[in-house]
């Protein structure tokens, strides 16, 4: 897989039967829409596909459901296949690489905290299987922090490492890694894990955004990375002030995906709620989110 960029959808997994079951069938539809709407690639089973309350078999479904339905479509696909347990990353990513993904986003182990020597080893046992690898540092969920240092040295460990998803939300860091990264004989693709902060992370190196709001308006985050990447400032710069308001929204009234879930519901995506122990939106936190929602479609026009 070539360099990452443009707008990638984190996407949700859509349930029915009071979310007891994945449908399959939107999932097809929902890859559809994207390949329809200038989506460069899709990561199944993210944190926005809430990886933690899907099943393991659940889990290789949906990212074989998501394989065929972009096949033909130039949508690349990128599958959430981390773990806090090497040997189950090493599974679910040998799974994906046979299921024909393109890449895998692997987060950093959570949780059990390993050291920056248990996270070299993990990721070089995840390099000996022959899939492109995306290191997903959030330490707000995993309870460690990947310093950019530690990140170039998996990079030079790894030559299976493509990318970073950086969702630390520290620009100072991004930074950082975006000068280290030009001394790597192939840099990493840095792409933002906030859709907020795509724009100064892209300014300092960064290629793109992994989106929780381009579920729902994936035209519009696929024309504000590209009049970034193009390097039509005046554009982004207007663009980036809807986006910014609306990705503050969709967090601003409970863990991702609550947000977007209760959106696109709204707006006539029947995704369902979410697994336990996350719930779905308030109704009056559903009301003030559906109500910023109905005011970006009128800019949007």
């Amino acid at each position: 897989m070539a360099e990452i960029k443009g707008s990638i959808v984190a996407l949700v997994t859509p349930f029915k039967n009071d979310n007891r079951e994945v449908d399959f069938e939107l999932i097809e539809q929902l890859v559809a829409f994207h390949a329809e709407n200038g989506t460069a690639a899709i990561v199944p089973c993210g944190t926005t596909g809430e990886s933690p309350t899907i099943s393991p078999e659940e889990h290789i479904a949906i990212i074989k459901q998501v394989v065929k339905s972009a096949k033909g479509t130039g949508l690349k696909v990128i599958a959430g296949t981390g773990s806090n347990s090497t040997a189950e990353a090493m599974e679910f990513t040998s799974e994906a690489q046979e299921a024909g993904a393109d890449a895998s986003l692997i987060v950093v182990p959570y949780y059990n905290k390993p050291t920056p020597s248990g996270l070299k080893a993990h990721f070089s046992e995840l390099n000996k299987l022959d899939l492109p690898l995306v290191l997903y540092n959030i330490p707000g969920r995993t309870g460690i922090n990947v310093s950019p240092k530690v990140t170039i040295e998996i990079a030079e460990l790894c030559s299976n490492l493509i990318g970073v998803k950086a969702s630390n939300g520290n620009l100072e860091e991004i930074t950082e890694l975006a000068i280290l990264n030009k001394r790597l004989s192939k840099p990493l693709s840095i792409l933002s894990g906030d859709d907020a902060l795509t724009l100064p992370i892209c300014a300092v190196g960064g290629s793109g955004v992994i989106s929780v709001a381009a579920n729902i308006v994936p035209k519009l985050m696929s024309e504000f990375v590209g009049n970034i990447n193009n390097e039509n400032m005046e554009k982004a710069r207007d663009l980036n002030s809807i986006v910014f308001n609306f990705s503050k929204a969709l967090l601003s009234f409970g863990a991702n995906p609550m947000g977007i879930k209760a959106v696109m519901n709204h707006a006539g995506y029947a995704v369902g709620g979410c697994r336990l122990p996350l719930t779905s939106l308030e109704e009056e936190q559903t009301n003030a989110l559906v109500k910023i929602w109905e005011e970006l479609k009128e800019k949007l026009g």
